[in-house]
């Protein structure tokens, strides 16, 4: 035989309730069902709460009221289309909205409302709900659990009397489904959560919650086959969907996992359920109405070729940690019990307990709506010893957030916690407290509750519980660069996603003034369109993005501004990593270039800027992995713009040089305003980043430079400059002519010898690895302690938005790890 348990939303529509009828049917076509129901969907709320506008002696109570007696008799007047059943139950539920009135009717004129009368008024939703439910289904014969399911009262709460509860369960139900008499198609609908007391025989409830309870009861005491939850989700979660975009369910759970995860806030079945099936062994599936064909999450005792060491991620919100602190708790027996009954005799529940093994402070993990009242008795309980100075009052600190990952298998994997700890710090997170059994089933920690949504989703996505690893990143600038990255993104999209498992999340688009923001994830086939219909922003981009406090951020700037240079270190202390296209950060101050990269080191995330030199050439990758394997730089010696060698390649006796500083903005080599390529600038800062990368202290002052255009070119407007430039082109086509006769060529050359640094217009000749340097490629020569006599060499496309988004590209999939 089967149990089937259907909570409150199965019961709560007329598609839900129609498919409730259709799987009941189909099952008792083979085996004898036992059906629990819940309250339909709202109903025990509504309950309470219109009992407290009769408390209070607002008369809205009857409107409440009414609106109940509507909703049912609506459903009734749907689903059943039999005129003598209809007309049957439409007197059963009146007679019982009739009680029902009459309680709420008696609370409201006398102010008054015990624990007895809320307790027989939330039964009536499970008693309404039942008997629609038994008219509905073919078959189907209403028990009243009243008559079975007792409860004795302890510590001045309702619990179950096992013993004498099992013993009826079994008178009861054998005629029904267990005799040799009893019919397949026979089917008992009971009404869960509701209960009756052993002594008084008042009515009394198994808790909100508690028609799973009820269920589990049932299935274990008649060794039903299967208990089969049926709710309105496809079974347990990885994590909690509306947090976690990416949750999948969990196909087999052990009762242990289930346990932990229940205790943890996955509101999926009322914890108790699990304990009376999984000592008879009996396994609980966990189902989905709405989707019956889903296979949902089957529990039980043993798991087959279980591989992963973390199966779910939990959470409770509102956490209060109370800290009990003094010296004199060192060594004395009966602290600890001290502490749990006082909390037990208030009724306070601990869901964690952090002690330090000095035994000089125990920590407790309570809910926030019961911290005042906990801190208030611990005080008294501990007066004598806080008034001598044994002990300090108690430290309640609140607005935190408890989580807990579970898995049986991570007492077989070692690293768990470390890699744990590890992600979260990385992620900036800091463990308030924590707390491991000998089990090794969960391991439960503390965080700041702004922190909850990062946590859960770092960690889901760090323990392989999702289907991809997820990169969030922001883009600022939309300009050549940064429109060809997000293109190359867009493009590559899917191809990630299927065969690297990575899917690069772009959550923040900014132009030069406005910003787009999507948690979510930004469609970047209409990203500009997005960008032109923002309003202008309110907030500051680099605060908006810190408040954001997403995972595994990656802020990339594609801008050359200096105002989104200085949110660097900002973005690094929130672990935020960088990626920048920007030159101005690796080339500014010497001890600020030093503190990014140092806060990057410390705070576990990445400052990456291979672009700044040689746009997508593996430079400074090169370069680190030389002086991280033991050698050493001595000499650099390279052509680093694109533009400049684009220039003195294209100019000839034909081309004279103002058209090719024309032709170098027209193709897109140029900065906008080309002076700042033939100042030497952009090399200068190139030349500083290798410099340092290399190992040496330099600032930009100190390189030595020889230019080509006279300054006073550098003064005054772009259009001024542009009128002016035809006048070198006489004197340039005359010393072209003579580099031509000795059969040399002009190139751009940044120096670095021993930490001596310097930018000059050089003459090269036919022998010179510079000599047949094509259009804007860059090559630099790397002389090391290793490579003394042959220096190495690296050579290729140096300029242009493509090359240079690729090497951004390539930047994010490092940070990746793909």
């Amino acid at each position: 035989m089967k149990v089937l348990k259907f909570g409150g939303t199965s019961v709560g529509s007329v598609k839900s309730i129609l498919s409730l009828k259709k799987i009941v049917e189909t099952e008792a076509r083979t085996q004898p069902v036992v059906v629990v129901v819940s309250a339909l969907g709202g109903i025990t709320d509504k309950l309470i709460g219109t009992s407290q506008m009769a408390l209070n002696g607002d008369d809205r109570w009857r409107e409440e009221f009414d609106a109940m007696v509507t909703r049912h008799h609506q459903m009734i007047d749907t689903i059943i289309t039999d005129d003598k059943k209809r007309v049957d139950l439409f007197n059963k539920v009146d007679q019982l909205f009739d009680q029902l009135k009459s309680i709420y009717y008696g609370v409201f004129l006398i102010h008054d409302l015990s624990e007895k009368t809320q307790a027989a008024i939330v039964s009536y939703g499970e008693r309404l709900s039942s008997n629609i439910v038994a008219s509905l289904i073919k078959g189907g014969i209403r028990m009243n659990s009243r008559d079975f399911i007792r409860t004795e009262r302890k510590n001045g709460k309702h619990t179950l009397d096992s013993e004498l509860t099992n013993r009826l369960v079994r008178e009861a139900f054998r005629p029904v489904c267990c005799s040799a008499t009893a019919t397949n198609k026979t089917v008992a609908v009971v009404p869960g959560f509701i209960s009756r007391d052993r002594d008084t025989g008042e009515t009394t409830n198994l808790g909100r919650g508690g028609s799973d309870y009820t269920a589990a009861i049932i299935a274990a005491a008649l060794d039903a086959e299967v208990l089969e939850i049926w709710t309105d989700v496809d079974g347990f979660m990885t994590a909690d969907p509306r947090v976690i975009k990416t949750a999948y369910t969990i196909n087999e759970l052990s009762y242990i996992e289930a346990m932990e995860l229940c205790n943890f806030g996955a509101k999926v079945i009322y914890p108790p359920t699990i304990y009376p099936v999984c000592v008879k062994n009996i396994p609980i599936k966990v189902k989905n109405t709405f989707n019956p064909e889903h296979p949902g999450t089957l529990i039980k005792d043993h798991i087959e070729n279980d591989q992963k060491p973390i199966k779910g991620i939990s959470s409770i919100k509102g956490t209060t940690l109370i800290t009990v602190t003094g010296l004199s708790m060192v060594g004395v027996i009966g602290v600890n019990r001290r502490i749990f009954t006082t909390l037990a005799n208030k009724g306070i529940s601990v869901f964690m307990v952090s002690q330090a093994s000095s035994e000089n402070s125990t920590s407790i993990g309570v809910r926030d709506e019961d911290a005042e009242a906990a801190v208030e008795v611990l005080n008294e309980q501990f007066a004598k010893e806080i008034e001598t100075g044994a002990m300090f009052p108690m430290h309640a600190e609140s607005g935190l957030a408890t989580i807990a990952i579970v898995g049986e298998n991570m007492k077989h994997t070692p690293g768990i916690a470390g890699k744990l700890f590890g992600t979260l710090g990385r992620s900036g997170i800091s463990v308030i407290a924590c707390a491991q059994g000998a089990s090794e089933t969960n391991i439960s920690f503390v965080v700041d509750g702004r922190f909850l949504r990062k946590s859960l989703n770092v960690l889901h996505d760090s323990f392989f519980l999702s289907e991809y690893k997820v990169l969030n990143l922001f883009i600022c600038g939309v300009g050549t660069v940064g429109g060809m990255l997000i293109e190359q993104i867009r493009s590559q999209y899917e191809v990630l996603m299927q065969r690297n498992g990575l899917k690069l999340n772009v959550v923040g688009i900014a132009s030069s003034k406005k910003y787009i923001l999507d948690r979510d994830g930004i469609d970047l086939a209409n990203y500009k369109e997005q960008l032109t219909n923002a309003p202008l922003p309110e907030q500051k981009l680099g605060d908006a993005i810190i408040q954001m406090n997403i995972f595994n951020a990656v802020f990339v700037d594609c801008t050359a501004s200096k105002d989104i240079a200085a949110l660097y270190q900002s973005f690094l202390e929130h672990n935020i990593s960088v990626i920048a296209a920007n030159k101005i950060a690796a080339s500014s101050d010497y001890d600020a270039y030093l503190r990014l990269k140092k806060t990057a080191r410390d705070r576990g995330v990445w400052f990456r800027y291979e672009t700044n030199v040689g746009a997508g050439l593996p430079i400074i990758g090169t370069i680190n992995d030389l002086r991280n394997s033991g050698d050493e730089i001595l000499k650099i010696e390279a052509v680093l713009s694109g533009t400049l060698n684009f220039i003195f390649n294209e100019i000839s006796a034909d081309v004279p040089f103002s058209e090719t500083v024309r032709r170098a903005k027209e193709q897109g080599y140029s900065e906008p305003d080309p002076r700042i390529d033939l100042s030497g600038t952009d090399v200068v800062r190139k030349l500083v980043i290798l410099t340092r990368e290399a190992g040496y202290q330099v600032e930009q002052q100190d390189v030595e430079k020889h230019l080509f255009v006279p300054d006073e070119f550098f003064k005054g407007s772009v259009d001024d400059f542009w009128q002016q430039l035809p006048a070198l082109d006489a004197d340039f086509e005359k010393r072209r002519q003579q580099l031509e006769a000795q059969g040399k060529r002009w190139r751009f050359v940044a120096t670095m010898e021993h930490g001596k640094t310097n930018v000059a217009l050089r003459e090269v000749d036919r022998n010179h690895p510079f000599y047949n340097l094509e259009g804007s490629n860059n090559i630099v020569l790397l002389t090391t302690e290793r490579y003394k006599e042959y220096p190495m060499q690296i050579q290729g496309y140096g300029a242009g938005a493509s090359v240079t988004a690729a090497g951004v590209f390539a930047n994010i999939m490092s940070i990746a790890n793909i």
